[in-house]
């Protein structure tokens, strides 16, 4: 027992059992010496052979006091009947026996249970460590790590790479090198995963370079890269424009050992991606070609893919040639893939086959998606077909998909750019029915309408409820009312809205310069007009060539050609940075017309 305790194998309470159980076999063993003596002829014998079987260090206490009452019972009838004194001894030798198997049972369970103990406790740290890599808590999980260092356990490599995955998605580049480092110093050494991640880690932050000084050195350190470590590789270069040709890939795929490998569809899927972001759609299609030569598997991602970068080179008709041959492959179309379709359609202007896409989607079960609607709305409002987009809005409605705000301040501007008001009004409303907030967006949509109807009173009466429904009138709002006012020739209030645009922390841009410019011209006090426009040079507003013009057209008519010249010589000063070029008004017209 003292060698147990010594060791640390047994807690408290354990230690207390034992020390009864020691107690316990004391007691037996002094009254089976005295109970038992007469049956040899000499007792130092019998104490001998007792001595001779090992004295058991723990057992369960009751146990060995029910056979202390059976061994006195014995005693009884042994000395009532004579009992034969071998036979006696025998059942003697099969209790101690089965003492001394429990005993050691005992003391093989109390070991099983402390070690089970320690490795769940280990195994509790490092699922907590990967829980909080999740999370994104690396410093606690830095933190954790450090501590078991410091108890003599170094958590295990499946740990380590979630430690250098949670720092390389935080960007935290310089602690997933110091990690790094410190794996291959205490251990467990990094595998493929762990630079995998780290090469990920280093392109995401545009350091290519050290990526590929990495890569290099995998097989210096006895890691062979593998296709995910050339796919990140070749991804990194794409995004960087330096993957032109096949000769990169191919001394990529050599230095990696997969030079015999088969062709990686990961592989042609990014550098495809990559030739149709910069316009080739031919070498894209090179590849393709490639792919089918030798019979690489398309799937729906590669044809995506393709589909998205035919399309926005306004190649319908062989993106159409392509999403038959998918269908006849077995790839079903997606709701990316109509969506793809549906924006190249309506950036064509062809809406009627753009609607008939739409439609087929709920035919063959593909569900339309806020993008979907949102593609073809837009499409249709700035081609002018407002109620068609309204219609769109209303099926949403029906197939219980939630427009979000946008597409119905995307409808209300449509109605209120043509200045159907009732209309757009009709659509707040329906709006506010489902609970959808307006912002400042949706109102501008309604001023505009009444603008454009010339209900400037309304306009300005909807900016004022604004305030109290705590939306807040921004600078469209204000040049759409400065405009509207110019040009109904309430000079007087355009810059009583110029003051409260100011006052309310609206900063004024070019449009609202130059409505002023166009008002106070119409007016006739030009020299006003030069004043605000020296006043929005000295702002630092980039300009452009309207405000200018608004001027010599305004000199030119009152044939002040003198002074429509100068303004002339300070547009041609400002479009060139300061440095006057020396033409004649007559080239303004040109360019102008």
């Amino acid at each position: 027992m003292a060698l147990l305790i010594s060791c640390g194998e047994v807690s408290s309470s354990q230690i207390t059992v034992l020390r009864l159980l020691n107690q316990s076999l004391d007691f037996v063993s002094e009254n089976v010496s005295r109970i038992f003596a007469p049956i040899f002829t000499n007792l130092r014998d019998f104490e001998m052979r007792l001595s001779c079987v090992d004295r058991p260090q723990s057992c369960p206490p009751n146990h060995s006091h029910l056979c202390t009452e059976n061994w006195f019972s014995d005693r009884n009838d042994y000395d009532q009947k004579g009992g034969d004194p071998e036979a006696t001894f025998t059942v003697l030798d099969s209790i101690l026996k089965s003492s001394l198997d429990r005993l050691a049972s005992l003391r093989d369970s109390v070991c099983r249970t402390k070690s089970f103990r320690y490795d769940e406790c280990i195994d509790i740290h490092a699922s907590l460590m990967r829980d909080l890599c999740l999370q994104g808590k690396l410093d606690a999980a830095l933190w954790l790590r450090k501590k078991l260092i410091q108890s003599g356990f170094i958590p295990g490599l499946v740990t380590h790479n979630h430690l250098l995955n949670g720092l390389c998605k935080l960007g935290s580049i310089e602690k997933a090198d110091g990690l790094v480092r410190e794996m291959w110093e205490m251990g467990p050494s990094p595998n493929c995963v762990s630079y995998n991640t780290f090469i990920k880690g280093l392109c995401s932050v545009n350091n290519v370079d050290k990526a590929l000084y990495l890569f290099s050195t995998m097989n210096k350190y006895g890691i062979k890269p593998n296709r995910v470590t050339c796919n990140i590789i070749v991804h990194a270069l794409c995004k960087k424009g330096l993957m032109g040709n096949t000769k990169l890939l191919e001394e990529i795929l050599d230095s990696s050992s997969q030079a015999n490998a088969p062709l990686d569809i990961v592989t042609c899927t990014i550098m495809m991606d990559s030739c149709f972001r910069k316009g080739d759609v031919v070498q894209a299609l090179g590849i393709w070609k490639e792919m089918t030569q030798r019979n690489v598997p398309a799937d729906l991602v590669v044809y995506n893919v393709i589909l998205r970068g035919l399309c926005s080179s306004r190649e319908m008709v062989a993106a159409y040639g392509f999403l038959c041959d998918m269908v006849k492959r077995g790839v079903n179309p997606d709701v990316f893939t109509y969506n793809t379709l549906i924006s190249g359609l309506c950036k064509e202007g062809k809406f009627d086959e753009a609607c008939d896409i739409h439609g087929s989607m709920q035919r063959v079960g593909v569900a339309p998606d806020q993008i979907s609607y949102k593609v073809i709305i837009q499409g249709l409002c700035i081609h002018g077909d407002v109620a068609r987009a309204n219609e769109f809005l209303l099926s949403m409605l029906k197939s219980s998909l939630l427009p979000e705000v946008l597409l119905w301040n995307v409808v209300i501007d449509g109605y209120g750019r043509y200045g159907d008001t009732s209309s757009a009004l009709s659509v707040r409303d329906l709006m506010l029915s489902y609970g959808v907030k307006p912002n400042v967006y949706t109102n501008n949509g309604l001023i505009h309408g009444y603008v454009k109807e010339g209900r400037l009173f309304d306009a300005c009466q909807l900016k004022d409820q604004m305030w109290s429904s705590k939306i807040y009138p921004d600078t469209t709002t204000y040049n759409l009312l400065l405009g509207a006012a110019c040009t109904l020739g309430h000079l007087r209030l355009a810059f009583q809205l110029y003051d409260e645009m100011l006052k309310n922390g609206c900063r004024p841009d070019m449009i609202t310069y130059t409505e002023l410019i166009r008002g106070l011209c119409w007016k006739g006090r030009l020299k006003e007009a030069e004043e605000l426009l020296l006043r929005m040079q000295a702002s630092g507003i980039t300009l452009d060539h309207v405000p200018f013009w608004i001027l010599v057209q305004k000199y030119t008519r009152l044939r002040r050609l003198d002074e429509a010249y100068i303004v002339y010589q300070k547009w041609l000063t400002t479009r060139n940075g300061g440095v006057s070029s020396p033409s004649s008004p007559s080239h303004m017209d040109t360019e102008q017309q």
